[in-house]
């Protein structure tokens, strides 16, 4: 047993959980989750990447990482009018959609035809807030934010994973060494999961989930099987969105965001700087899903820890965790010259925040520009 395979495992665990963490309980908070509703979201988060991942490496011989829905989490986290339970019912909702690209093969089909460009630009209107949030808080409390954002960019040159932890660990003992902390609880919280009843909501269903199925599609599962095909693995596509999504199906009444295949994090896995054979680098699946069991165990801890630091700090961790995802996300919206205007608008329309009836500026975003790439097609005949 190499113990790259373990390492690898580790690192890809650690970087997906600590580098979004905050980002996790930002959505909850959003949305007037309790601290024991937020806390079993993020049990059930690591509970389902654990089970996942070991099923789904085993199955399959192939080291298929998931992970959690960032850019999800942060559309939930910038949404506004939703209440716990009609984000629950949102997440319902994606999940039936993926399960359902899985089953109907046109549907998966149909969504691989969605201009890249349009979905990158959606994507790069909701992540775009949470970045310059970043600046926001730098001009509220420059002592906190300001180094951190130095550290982010001196410590990215050495290694873009590891950034945002070093972020979260100097940002957590600079902000107790200013005094910033508040309470922590007396003793070790325990990891519980706790059944909230969705309720669906028509707004929410069309402003989240429908945005949060595109997203979650787009910008993770998607690129996740682009880098195992890179690795040089055939990835079983029908499999892993059956298994992603009936495990958020599951996760979602205890407040869970969707699951996904791994795109970034999954790289550390599948190179062969985990091992030179790739019919072997499925051993590391077991490994991260015991790491996922591990940091279960200790989420309770975790998020009491998050919702103790300042909100500055917080905006901090996620704005940055979030700027190589913007990075990624405006290239592919701005690669393609022909699809520029429309991507365009359906950032602009996204990053404003706009809703009308109640519906999000996801939705919104997304409507205008294949609107606008509709007519600039129909003016070209």
């Amino acid at each position: 047993m190499r113990s790259s395979l373990v390492t690898s495992a580790v690192v890809a665990a650690l970087v997906g959980f600590g580098g979004t963490l905050a980002l996790i309980v930002a959505a909850a908070q959003a949305v007037g989750a309790t601290p024991g509703q937020t806390t079993s979201g993020v049990v059930g988060l690591c509970l389902s990447m654990a089970l996942t991942s070991a099923w789904l490496g085993w199955r399959h011989r192939m080291p298929i990482i998931t992970a959690w829905t960032t850019p999800g989490a942060a559309l939930i986290a910038g949404s506004h009018g939703l209440t716990v339970e009609t984000a629950v019912g949102a997440f319902l909702l994606a999940g039936v959609l993926i399960l359902i690209t899985a089953a109907v093969k046109p549907l998966g089909s149909l969504v691989q035809r969605l201009p890249v460009a349009i979905a990158a630009a959606m994507l790069a209107g909701v992540l775009f807030r949470f970045c310059t949030a970043v600046f926001t808080a730098g001009q509220a409390d420059p002592l906190l934010v300001l180094p951190l954002v130095l550290v982010f960019l001196v410590a990215r040159r050495i290694s873009p994973f590891g950034s945002v932890l070093a972020v979260l660990v100097i940002g957590i003992a600079l902000a107790f060494f200013l005094g910033l902390v508040g309470p922590l609880p007396s003793g070790t919280p325990l990891p519980t999961l706790e059944f909230i009843l969705p309720r669906f909501d028509t707004q929410a269903l069309i402003g989240i989930g429908l945005p949060l199925y595109v997203v979650t599609m787009a910008s993770q599962n998607l690129p996740g099987f682009a880098v195992l095909q890179a690795a040089g693995y055939k990835p079983p596509t029908q499999s892993i969105l059956a298994s992603t999504a009936v495990a958020s199906l599951i996760t979602a009444p205890f407040g869970s965001l969707t699951s996904n295949l791994a795109a970034i994090t999954a790289s550390i896995c599948t190179g062969p700087d985990t091992h030179p054979d790739p019919q072997k680098r499925w051993m590391a699946t077991p490994f991260y899903a015991l790491s996922y069991l591990v940091l279960a165990a200790g989420g309770a801890f975790v998020v009491a820890l998050i919702a103790a630091l300042p909100p500055g700090l917080v905006a901090t961790f996620a704005g940055l965790a979030l700027l190589g995802p913007l990075v990624n996300a405006l290239g592919t919206a701005m690669g393609d010259a022909a699809k520029r205007f429309p991507a365009v608008l359906t950032f602009a329309v996204t990053a404003s925040g706009v809703s009308l009836f109640d519906i999000g500026s996801a939705f919104w975003g997304l409507t205008a520009g294949l609107i606008a790439l509709g007519i600039d097609h129909a003016g070209k005949r």
